[in-house]
């Protein structure tokens, strides 16, 4: 869609591409014209569609309350054209057919296909760049160099626009920050819990944007923008999740909820790794088994049951009387002493070095005592 706004006294024009012709999308597009223009006029004169005229009874048509609280923000009054009646606005007319020509693809004006909504937000502004810089066929003047004498007649516009040109109000649940949208789930910051936001659409195909704004006491903030989810895909931006830890199936927070669950946990990690294997593999009077580990600690030792029991988890023991055996098979860690060799009782090897040498007289000076007989 082409919006298409047309200042009378200057010609000052302003085009902008829409995706819709929704409620949001137009009023916002209003508002960025008035920035545009730096000011707002007295009247806007507008087609009589739904988002302005619900209806008209005797030739009166019925203003739309959103259009009717949107004109108040502004200080403007909105007012529509006689129907089947275009002469009445020739003016905006004339600019959509001067628009369409040079923006819309055509095989008079050679242009191709736009590839993304960007590009057709660019050529809009190509356009705007060139007919308000040239010189106007009626006035002789650039509408531009006019713009400037007629803003100090606009009304000053507000500094915060109005909320109907955020989109659609939402409201996010408390438990969870999440908002729903044409079918599709976006994600908040999660400190809006309860809160009332905006949401919108801008742009269209693979630029297409879901902008969120909430509207506080420091006026309307961007709080999130998303590609657009698809239905069952939600959009989540884990920055709105502080400290949410992933849930992968078969990750199993171990929490106690009883005292003989954090008497038998406090064991250890070894603990911890039983009661999950043990759990997985169906084990029967896991109660009785997490017991009995927890009386055989006060008896062995905490760290040995709770080594015991991750040796158990390890190669799937849980039988029962399982973890008194592998308790049992552990080597002791008794004290081993170690003799010096200086001071060993056991006899050396040295005197076999002594084999195969010839033997040495028993006397002191190495001469044989010989008996003499008495006469």
């Amino acid at each position: 869609m082409l919006f298409v706004a047309w200042l009378a006294w200057s010609r000052f024009r302003v085009v902008i591409a829409l995706r819709d012709r929704s409620a949001p999308t137009v009023f916002a597009a209003l508002d960025r014209t008035f920035r545009i223009l730096n000011g707002a006029p007295t009247y806007v004169l507008t087609d009589n569609e739904k988002t302005v005229t619900v209806s008209h009874i005797a030739g009166v048509p019925v203003r739309n309350l959103q259009t009717v609280d949107f004109a108040r923000h502004y200080g403007i009054t909105v007012l529509t054209c006689q129907p089947a009646d275009p002469a009445s606005k020739g003016g905006v007319e004339s600019t959509v057919k001067i628009a369409k020509a040079d923006i819309v693809p055509k095989d008079t004006n050679l242009r191709t296909e736009y590839g993304s909504f960007s590009e057709i937000e660019a050529a809009c502004q190509a356009f705007m760049d060139e007919v308000n810089n040239r010189e106007h066929r009626a006035t002789r003047r650039k509408p531009a160099a006019m713009l400037v004498e007629e803003v100090p007649r606009l009304h000053r516009i507000p500094d915060t626009a109005h909320t109907v040109a955020f989109g659609v109000s939402r409201t996010v649940p408390d438990n969870t920050p999440m908002v729903t949208f044409e079918t599709g789930q976006y994600s908040v910051p999660s400190h809006l819990l309860g809160a009332r936001v905006f949401v919108r659409s801008h742009g269209a195909g693979p630029d297409e944007k879901v902008i969120i704004v909430h509207h506080g006491t420091d006026g309307p903030v961007e709080v999130a923008r998303h590609h657009r989810a698809r239905p069952g895909s939600p959009a989540i931006d884990d920055a709105h999740f502080p400290g949410h830890r992933q849930k992968v199936p078969g990750d199993y927070t171990v929490k106690a909820r009883s005292a003989a669950e954090t008497e038998f946990l406090h064991l250890g990690a070894g603990a911890r790794a039983w009661l999950l294997e043990a759990a997985a593999a169906g084990t029967t009077r896991m109660k009785v088994k997490m017991a009995e580990a927890v009386a055989l600690a006060k008896i062995s030792g905490t760290a040995g049951v709770d080594a015991a029991l991750g040796e158990a988890a390890t190669y799937g023991r849980f039988a029962a009387g399982d973890l008194a055996s592998i308790l049992g098979a552990r080597p002791s860690r008794s004290t081993t002493c170690k003799a010096d060799e200086a001071t060993s009782l056991s006899q050396g090897t040295a005197g076999w070095a002594a084999i195969g040498q010839p033997l040495t007289p028993a006397g002191a000076d190495g001469v044989t005592d010989t008996l003499e007989e008495s006469a």
